[in-house]
């Protein structure tokens, strides 16, 4: 702790937990027109897992949304899904087990759950009949869909990742175990994601969560899944939020120095969760980038 006044790390510390509170989108009461009769929400079996989506537009270009961590399509993704253009591409928002609506079973952790998680995603597209398909992946998602991308590129068009990383290094560690108690966090954060699960299951897998990505810490280099980077071929977007108390910018560095031909957008006032925050700046951003 005595190091703590001086740390980089410790000063994102003390920032965190108020950064949190944009973490969930809580979306206002709109017109039923906003999603329209043509949004889609139901499950579908994959993997021996009923996995939930959430569907619309009718775009011949369909794009996957990958949540973060205990996220979930209408956790994560509801600016995107009013209003991404419709007509332009199809977008599936998929809660990965143990997640919102795709429960059961549990969330765990074994030590490949981001390939677990890589392969319910392309098996849930491919089981809705997509051929090809790109991806916007935040958090825990942008890091499945970085090993997507390099497992399954005849699949993959573009991507987009933001607040990803693909190793654990000490830093990291620190500030995960910042958010390990979820009673720590900022009331606005809390209580969605308490109504969703109920307070012991929220509570019970971010701790679990903590324990399962501090492990990659211990393998070499932190590794989990800096050794897929160069085998990714998509044209690829990272967006990075300099303000971002979660995920420091060397790993949005890295990723562009790793990912051929990836660029890098840098939004000075976003934090993890900019995509919901600025939500009309990104969305715009994507559309450009997708198109």
């Amino acid at each position: 702790m005595a190091n703590a006044a001086v740390h980089p790390a410790a000063r994102r510390l003390r920032l965190l937990l108020s950064p949190l509170k944009s973490r969930i989108y809580v979306p206002q009461a709109e017109p039923a027109a906003t999603f329209g009769t043509a949004v889609t929400s139901a499950k579908v079996a994959v993997n021996g897992v009923h996995l939930h989506y959430q569907r619309v537009g009718e775009g011949e270009h369909a794009v996957l949304m990958l949540p973060g961590m205990l996220g979930s399509g209408t956790t994560d993704f509801t600016p995107q899904l009013q209003s991404l253009n419709r007509k332009r591409f199809t977008l599936v928002a998929w809660d990965p087990r143990g997640y919102g609506m795709s429960r059961p079973p549990d969330r765990d952790y074994p030590r490949d759950f981001f390939e677990r998680d890589a392969k319910d995603a392309v098996d849930l597209m491919k089981t809705l009949g997509f051929k090809q398909f790109s991806l916007l992946g935040w958090s825990d998602g942008g890091i499945t869909a970085l090993i997507i991308a390099a497992t399954f590129p005849s699949y993959i068009r573009k991507m987009v990742v933001w607040g990803a990383n693909s190793y654990v290094t000490e830093e990291d560690s620190r500030i995960y175990e910042g958010i390990r108690d979820v009673s720590n966090w900022g009331e606005k954060t809390r209580k969605p994601l308490e109504a969703l699960y109920g307070y012991d299951y929220f509570a019970k897998t971010c701790d679990k969560w903590v324990d399962a990505i501090n492990q990659f810490k211990h393998l070499p280099e932190g590794n989990i899944c800096r050794h897929l980077l160069p085998q990714i071929q998509c044209p690829t977007l990272i967006v990075h939020g300099e303000k971002d108390p979660l995920v420091p910018r060397f790993h949005a560095d890295f990723l562009l120095k790793h990912v051929k031909g990836s660029r890098l957008h840098l939004m000075p006032e976003g934090r993890h969760s900019l995509h919901l925050r600025f939500a009309d700046e990104f969305n715009r951003l994507v559309e450009d980038f997708l198109q």
